[in-house]
């Protein structure tokens, strides 16, 4: 029987290929860079990490988008996510 990489996965992992999955300028090469899963493999796990309307949601939304796949992307986008994407730290809080 053939082992499936999905169920090796741990929960940070697995959340973290949601969370790109889900971000816009995040291509699947990206996540393929960094876990190993092909595009149908983190359909995969969404498929069985996401609820019925979510999944449908995120399909519609990845489907055919140029930034998730870097052959179709615009050569001018050179990076993974929004400038404004991450939050920096308030020190003295």
């Amino acid at each position: 029987m053939k082992t499936d990489i999905l169920d090796h996965l741990s929960e940070e992992d697995t959340s973290r290929i949601i969370e790109m999955a889900w971000e816009d300028r995040t291509p699947f090469e990206a996540i393929e860079l960094n876990f190993g899963l092909s595009e149908p493999m983190v359909i995969k796990l969404m498929r069985r990490n996401l609820k019925e309307k979510p999944f449908k949601n995120w399909r519609a939304r990845v489907s055919g988008r140029k930034t998730k796949h870097l052959q179709l992307r615009d050569k001018a986008v050179n990076r993974s996510h929004c400038s404004t994407q991450y939050k920096h730290a308030r020190h003295g809080a």
